[in-house]
């Protein structure tokens, strides 16, 4: 098995679709004067997202009941695992890295969502081997994305609850400073003085005093008025913005990818129940030419993962080593919770259906997560997370993971069969 691992692994670097994704990996680093064209990026994701969903879709309604019924089973237990999972990262990076607890809070979201791309591109390399999947893995692929952004929001609104400041510290954390400092500090500032504060962060009385110089009692009382007013306003943000709000709920569940994803898989059931199949083996444009747009969109990939390197220079060799090891390890918890569905059912996966839920659980996002970021996580840093899911996790699952994750699944199947 160890030799037919080492063969696999090898041939698997070679491929066309890695070539390509070396290709554009090189082209930073050698300086080529090249950009990728936004909207041809734009394009291929769209083609990939509706041609993935197209298909499962199609495979989802030639699907009897009782597979049907699994089909659920499996997609409530994905979408448990990666809430897990982004539990897990989030406890890993508190006790492991140096980061501030916003950007722990936001990298967990992050892995505990998945990757189109990843996903697409174990697609390519199983079914170029002829290694059979189960039909509904598309459908796997928008569940378990969700996950990850609630996990990000709920950790964020805890720490807001907790005192977080608006530039993402915590009171332990180096550089927090209240809101309320803050309008006290920029209320001296008009004046070119500066605010004292006791040992308990609240502002002293000297302060009036020494602003009274010059003005009237009026005067100070209006500045007064201004600075507790705007300390109301500060603590009842949260209430008037809650967490999960309508423009949030709809950036998480009506995102563009999964909404093109959860079209095309909507579009290809319809179809099929009607009787009209277009993902047949002998279709141009969702079979003949997938391989050819998967290259492409890899192109890019490689460009933007090696240029997201870039951004951990000052992440710390913990962080670095998490965004290696940690794909590993959710890899592996989404291969034995598999296997004990599989268990539970007494019926055998197919080893492509492993790799795939192996690599839900071991990729980051970096389209939805990233989405909801910058709309709800503001204080979180935008770079940090997308330099560990892009620069280094999504390139470590498609060089090295995928087929590391099929010798695991393989090892698991052999020597933990189903009855």
């Amino acid at each position: 098995m160890f030799e037919e691992f080492i063969h696999n692994f090898a041939h698997n670097l070679f491929k066309p679709l890695l070539l390509f994704f070396y290709m554009g990996f090189l082209i930073p680093v050698l300086k080529v004067p090249f950009e990728f064209p936004k909207a041809v990026y734009q394009g291929l994701t769209l083609y990939l997202l509706v041609a993935i969903g197209w298909h499962g879709g199609e495979e989802l309604a030639s699907l009897s009941l009782a597979e049907f019924g699994q089909a659920l089973g499996f997609m409530a237990i994905g979408f448990i695992t990666n809430l897990s999972i982004g539990a897990i990262a989030y406890f890993i990076l508190q006790r492991t890295t140096k980061l501030r607890q916003v950007d722990a809070a936001t990298v967990a979201g992050f892995y505990g969502s998945d990757s189109a791309g990843t996903f697409v591109t174990c697609l390519g390399v199983i079914t170029a081997a002829n290694i059979a999947y189960a039909a509904y893995m598309p459908v796997m692929l928008a569940v378990m994305e969700i996950p990850g952004c609630l996990v990000a929001l709920y950790l964020v609104s805890r720490l807001r609850q907790q005192g977080m400041d608006p530039q993402g510290n915590m009171p332990h954390e180096s550089g927090y400073q209240p809101a309320v400092h803050s309008a006290l500090a920029m209320e001296g500032a008009d004046e070119g003085g500066e605010v004292s504060v006791d040992e308990d962060g609240e502002p002293l009385t000297q302060y009036v005093g020494s602003r009274m110089h010059g003005h009237s009692m009026a005067a100070v009382a209006e500045r007064t008025q201004t600075v507790t007013a705007t300390k109301q306003e500060l603590d009842g943000e949260t209430e008037k913005h809650p967490v999960f709000s309508k423009e949030l709920l709809h950036e998480v569940f009506l995102n563009p990818g999964l909404y093109l994803l959860f079209g095309g898989i909507i579009i290809g059931f319809l179809g099929r129940l009607q009787g009209e199949a277009v993902t047949r083996a002998d279709d141009t444009l969702f079979v003949n030419i997938f391989h050819g747009m998967l290259c492409l969109f890899l192109l890019e990939m490689g460009i933007t993962a090696c240029r997201r390197l870039q951004d951990l220079k000052t992440a710390g060799w913990r962080f670095i080593m998490f965004g290696v090891l940690a794909p590993n390890v959710f890899a592996i918890i989404g291969i034995l919770v598999a296997h004990g569905y599989s268990i539970v059912l007494g019926q055998p996966f197919d080893l492509g259906t492993y790799a795939l839920f192996a690599v839900l659980c071991g990729a980051a996002s970096y389209i939805a997560v990233p989405a909801v970021q910058r709309l709800a996580i503001p204080e979180a840093s935008p770079t940090l997370p997308l330099a560990a899911s892009l620069g280094l996790t999504f390139t470590y699952n498609v060089t090295i993971g995928i087929p590391v994750y099929m010798l695991v699944a393989q090892v698991v199947m052999k020597n933990f069969p189903v009855a």
